[in-house]
């Protein structure tokens, strides 16, 4: 089974923003909810502000790799939208890794013992 699917119906998004439960970085900003379900899914949105469609598919592999690093240490049952900013195209998957790790924690997705590893 897998862990993680995908969002893709514009509903859906819309439901995890309306949740407001989110947290803001100038780098990424993400937006959680539970959807209880035993898996999680993702949604990752890039605006064509941020460039061409090669730009914008660069963007969204460096944000799913960065998922799939924090994978392990992510509670099931939630749906996260993961929303590009302005400078994210500059970065490396390691920094939107830091960024999402410190995102997700604050917002309690993380399981409670890599949660108190990350504070060590």
């Amino acid at each position: 089974m897998r862990y993680t699917t995908t969002l893709k119906q514009n509903w859906e998004f819309r439901r995890t923003y309306g949740r407001r439960k989110f947290r803001a970085h100038r780098d990424l900003v993400t937006y959680v909810r539970p959807n209880g379900m035993e898996q999680n899914r993702i949604g990752i949105t890039v605006t064509k502000k941020l460039g061409k469609a090669v730009v914008r598919n660069r963007v969204k592999r460096i944000i799913r790799a960065a998922y799939r690093e924090q994978e392990p240490t992510l509670k099931r049952g939630w749906d996260l939208v993961f929303v590009a900013r302005q400078h994210t195209p500059q970065l490396k998957t390691q920094d939107i890794s830091r960024v999402m790790r410190d995102q997700l924690c604050s917002l309690g997705v993380t399981k409670a013992k890599e949660r108190g590893r990350e504070k060590q």
